[in-house]
C-alpha cells in the first residue's frame, strides 16, 4: 500500500489578501448602502447587497483556507480540508440568494421608476470599481489552482464589473434623465452575477459529491496505471477531491509477479507530476477475483 500525506495551505499571501479584501469591502458596503438609500438608486443598493454577500463569502473562504491547514484529528482523519469545498458551495448559494433580493427591488423600480442622483451614483460606484479590482488582483495568482480562491476571485471580479455597470447607469441617467435605466442596469448586473456564479456552483457540487475533478481525465489515469510494468489489471479505481487543492486516488492493481520496493513510491510521484494527484493508496493483488470485483463495483 502506498500513500502520501501533505498539508494544504493558502500561504500567508492569501491570508493577507483575505484580510485586506474584507476590511476594504466592509468599509465600502457601509458607504455604498447609505449613499444608495439617500440617492434612491436600486442599482447602487444592488451593488451594495452584492458587496455585502462578498464580505461573507470572503470570511467563509478565509475560514475554510485556515481550517484546511489544520492537522488531522482522531475523528477527522483527513483534517478539515473538505471545508474549502463547502465554502465554495456556500459562496455560490449566497450569490444566488443576493440575486433574488436584488431582483425583487429592481422589479418594483421598473414598474415605478424613481428619481436617481446620477452624479452621486457614478462617484460611489467608481470607487467600488477601484476597490473591487484591487481586491480581485490579490487573488489572481492562486485562483487557477484553488477553487476556494477562485470563488473569492470571481466574487471580486464580478463586483468590479457590477460597479462599472452602475457607473454607466449613473452617466446615462445624468445625460438622458431616464430613471428607468437604473433598474434596467440592475437586471444586467443580475445576469453577470448568475453567469459568473453558475460554474463555481456546479464545480462545487461535483466536488462535494466526490466526482472526478474537472482537470483530471479518469481514462488517462487508468491507461497510465495499466501501462506500468507488471500491472495486468486495474480495478476499483476512484479519484476524488479531498479539498479544492488536493486530489486523492485509490485503486487495486493486479500484479502476479509482485513489485519492486520503489514501485509504489515512483508511481505516487508520477501521479503527482502528471495528474496533480497528491494522495495515493494502492492495493496490490496477485490475481483478479472476478466474482468479487463484479459484485463490488462492476469495474474490472
Amino acid at each position: 500500500m502506498g500513500h502520501d500525506h501533505s498539508i494544504p495551505g493558502g500561504g500567508q499571501g492569501h491570508h493577507r489578501a483575505f484580510a485586506i479584501g474584507i476590511i476594504l469591502n466592509v468599509l465600502f458596503v457601509g458607504v455604498e448602502a447609505v449613499t444608495g438609500i439617500l440617492a434612491d438608486s436600486s442599482a447602487l443598493l444592488a451593488d451594495a447587497g452584492h458587496n455585502a454577500s462578498d464580505v461573507l463569502s470572503l470570511i467563509f473562504a478565509w475560514t475554510a483556507a485556515w481550517l484546511a491547514g489544520k492537522q488531522a484529528r482522531k475523528k477527522y482523519t483527513y483534517g478539515y480540508r473538505r471545508s474549502t469545498i463547502l465554502a465554495s458551495l456556500l459562496n455560490a448559494l449566497l450569490l444566488f440568494a443576493a440575486v433574488i433580493l436584488i431582483g425583487r427591488e429592481a422589479f418594483f423600480k421598473l414598474l415605478d421608476p424613481q428619481p436617481v442622483a446620477g452624479d452621486t451614483v457614478m462617484i460611489v460606484a467608481g470607487i467600488g470599481v477601484l476597490i473591487n479590482t484591487g481586491t480581485a488582483l490579490l487573488f489572481l495568482r492562486g485562483q487557477k489552482e484553488d477553487l476556494n480562491i477562485r470563488g473569492a476571485f470571481l466574487h471580486m471580479a464580478a463586483d468590479a464589473a457590477v460597479s462599472l455597470g452602475v457607473v454607466i447607469a449613473g452617466l446615462a441617467i445624468t445625460k438622458t434623465g431616464y430613471y428607468i435605466i437604473d433598474p434596467l442596469i440592475t437586471f444586467l448586473i443580475i445576469g453577470i452575477i448568475v453567469w459568473s456564479t453558475w460554474r463555481l456552483f456546479t464545480e462545487s457540487v461535483n466536488l462535494a459529491l466526490d466526482a472526478v475533478p474537472r482537470d483530471i481525465d479518469l481514462s488517462e489515469v487508468r491507461a497510465f496505471l495499466e501501462a506500468q510494468p507488471g500491472v495486468e489489471n486495474v480495478h476499483d479505481l476512484h479519484i476524488w477531491a479531498m479539498s479544492t487543492t488536493q486530489n486523492a486516488i485509490t485503486a487495486h492493481l493486479v500484479m502476479p509477479g509482485g513489485y519492486a520496493d520503489d514501485f509504489l513510491f515512483r508511481l505516487r510521484d508520477e501521479l503527482q507530476k502528471k495528474f496533480n494527484i497528491g494522495h495515493a493508496t494502492f492495493q496490490v493483488e496477485r490475481h483478479l477475483d472476478n466474482k468479487k470485483c463484479l459484485a463490488d463495483c462492476g469495474d474490472c
